[in-house]
């Protein structure tokens, strides 16, 4: 005796087309604000100088800490003055120079370790040497092989670029999966062409951040070291600027010029990187 299942009656229901209803609900005011990063980015900021500014009042002394509003009054008498632009310009240039070599020496190490063993032994051996060496315990050295000049400074910049960018493209490389490494040899990519095609596009997001991390060593380590070198070739840049006004007690400028150092940074981090991930890993699904 068998059971067969019953057998359910079809039959349609008429729905009304919702028409007056609205396919989408918009957001309030306050939430489509607060997901601008910009205006997120502008209240932290507002909220630390206001911070800053309630602390120097409270403390009552322009020679330790000046109020956000003297601060500003000063970095606009520098602005106005063009004094400020042009230690600003003669730092930002000494500082592409050092950033680019140790970019190519960087890319250079890099594609040799992927290529061959020599070549990743010496990555090792050479990272392992000389990441862990603060670029400003070589000062020395610089100065008694280039003398007291650009050329020093550009050295020092290269050491603290080079080697953390080369790690993390590294790893980058590494990193790339199986997958693509036999389509590219497929294509009968090799040597270079392999590494241009598909390594690099594939460890861009590792690229990125070695870019990021090489560019802050390398700002800072300026800016330390034209407080050591002080002057270089008759010409003195934003670190010497601060150095200068600390000698001379005007403290005020001194927290101009490290307000200028902050907002570069700002800037270089929102406007040139965070631009570069948006165009190429984050539109390319490869980052959030």
């Amino acid at each position: 005796m068998s059971h067969s299942s019953p057998v359910r009656q079809e039959y349609e229901v008429a729905l009304e087309p919702l028409l007056a209803v609205p396919l989408e609900r918009e957001l309030p005011l306050g939430q489509r604000l607060w997901q601008q990063g910009w205006l997120r980015k502008s209240l932290i900021l507002i909220v630390l100088a206001l911070l800053w500014e309630a602390v120097a009042r409270y403390q009552n002394n322009d020679l330790l800490l000046p109020s956000f509003l003297q601060t500003a009054s000063a970095l606009y008498d520098g602005l106005l003055s063009g004094e400020l632009l042009g230690k600003v310009g003669i730092s930002l240039v000494v500082l592409i120079k050092g950033y680019l070599i140790g970019i190519v020496l960087a890319f250079a190490l890099t594609t040799l370790a992927v290529s061959t063993q020599v070549g990743r032994d010496l990555l090792s051996t050479l990272t392992s040497m000389f990441n862990p060496l603060p670029a400003i315990a070589l000062l020395p050295l610089a100065l008694l092989w280039f003398g007291l000049g650009e050329n020093s400074l550009i050295f020092v910049l290269v050491h603290s670029v080079l080697w953390a960018l080369a790690l993390n493209t590294y790893a980058g490389f590494l990193g790339v999966s199986e997958t693509l490494r036999m389509a590219g040899r497929n294509y009968g990519l090799k040597g270079m062409r392999f590494v241009l095609f598909i390594l690099i596009p594939a460890a861009l997001p590792s690229i990125l951040a070695g870019l990021k991390i090489g560019w802050a060593f390398a700002w800072r380590t300026l800016i330390a070291a034209e407080l050591v070198f002080g002057a270089t070739s008759g010409k003195g840049g934003l670190g010497w600027y601060i150095f200068q006004n600390r000698n001379e007690l005007y403290t005020d400028k001194v927290f101009a010029g490290l307000a200028v150092v902050i907002l570069i940074g700002l800037l270089v981090e929102n406007l040139v990187f965070d631009t570069l991930e948006r165009v190429t890993v984050k539109r390319w699904g490869m980052q959030r």
